[in-house]
């Protein structure tokens, strides 16, 4: 599957939708890009993707931020817009923010103002390693963030941090960002790194995975006794889902000194009976001896 718009490329991976922008030398946003960047997530979602990630075509860059040529050529129109003159760009990120499934951003370089906007508006931010600037740094050009990474911000960092970031319009270098939380990991091919991560959500019941998202955004902004009642809703329509009957069912079945390491990497797993080459017979001979150890 391939997108032949000019300035964004969509195709699956391993059920996995890669959502790339092409727009050199710079990769700066404009309103092309923004435009196509709804159509981009229209063709990702009619692939019914496991899980998407949105990147860059252009080497050492992710996006490096919006053009400012084009906000300063918009100047003339913001009387006669209004305030609503940023809502397009603010429910194109809500569209990104509320898919159901996990949404990656590789930010294979420069990510700031705008770019830093859509990376803030997924749920996982994998940056790459090297001389690239974070952040948010629209005041130095006497303006805001406008698509809504002052509030994403302040919900991911704390409203103290966010305000010393954007107030005083600092970048950071990814390993800056780590530290403080502006990104989940650095790596040095985000791309790879994202992809890996994508493959491993991609691998976990769909319908929990989903259920996960809506239970920790939808009620971050709750009181405890509301925000309860959205986990709960969550928790009964994933365990409505055949998968997690399947789930459950086959780790009750997994011999007992299995259960603790589902979910851990085979290097880690140094339960009795876990070892490679190890026969079944063994394996079915210490799970008995453990069960009586704990009858």
């Amino acid at each position: 599957m391939t997108n032949h718009a000019q300035l964004w490329h969509v195709e699956s991976i391993d059920r996995v939708a890669l959502v790339s922008y092409d727009n050199p030398p710079m990769n700066y946003m404009d309103a092309t890009g923004l435009h196509q960047f709804g159509r981009a997530l229209d063709e990702a979602r009619r692939a019914h993707p496991a899980a998407l990630i949105i990147t860059s075509a252009v080497p050492d860059q992710f996006i490096t931020h919006f053009s400012v040529e084009d906000i300063l050529a918009g100047q003339q129109k913001i009387q006669e817009r209004g305030p609503l003159g940023n809502q397009r760009a603010q429910l194109l990120l809500e569209r990104l923010s509320d898919l159901p499934q996990p949404v990656i951003a590789a930010m294979r370089g420069d990510t700031m103002g705008f770019g830093y906007e859509v990376a803030l508006a997924c749920d996982f931010r994998v940056a790459q390693r090297g001389d690239f600037r974070i952040g948010l740094p629209e005041v130095r050009m006497g303006i805001i963030p406008g698509a809504g990474g002052s509030q994403r911000l302040a919900r991911l960092v704390g409203t103290a941090r966010a305000l010393d970031l954007i107030m005083r319009a600092r970048v950071l270098t990814p390993d800056e960002a780590l530290e403080l939380g502006l990104v989940n990991e650095v790596a040095e091919d985000a791309l790879e790194a994202a992809l890996s991560l994508a493959r491993e959500l991609a691998a976990l019941p769909p319908v929990a995975v989903a259920m996960a998202k809506t239970a920790v955004y939808g009620g971050r902004d709750l009181d405890m006794h509301a925000a309860l009642r959205v986990e709960r809703d969550a928790s009964y329509r994933a365990k409505l889902a055949p998968e997690a009957t399947k789930a459950m069912s086959e780790y009750v079945n997994l011999p007992l000194v299995r259960q603790p390491s589902v979910g851990r990497p085979a290097s880690l797993d140094r339960s009795p009976g876990a070892e490679v080459g190890c026969p079944p017979s063994r394996r079915r001979a210490t799970a008995t001896r453990v069960r009586r150890r704990f009858a």
